[in-house]
């Protein structure tokens, strides 16, 4: 297979790897966090600049697991 077809895997984002960290779903985070699974999703992979409610950002806090310092700044993959 040529070079040129491979694609060069994506960094994964800080967001995934806190939650996986839990071993959580982007569904089960997202659930239990109140943000629609597509929201969720699309900040996850850096398709959507993530703009979460106050509620959105405890409860991210809350269920990962880390003060609001430790969130990262962007949720998608790092460039």
């Amino acid at each position: 297979m040529p070079e040129s077809s491979l694609k060069e895997p994506r960094p994964e984002s800080a967001l995934k790897q806190l939650r996986d960290r839990l071993g959580l779903t982007q569904e089960e985070l997202s659930r239990r966090c109140g943000i629609p699974l597509r929201t969720y999703v699309r900040w996850e992979t850096g398709e959507a600049t993530p703009r979460p409610t106050i509620p959105q950002v405890k409860a991210l806090c809350r269920e990962l697991g880390v003060a609001i310092e430790e969130l990262p700044d962007e949720f998608g993959p790092s460039s």
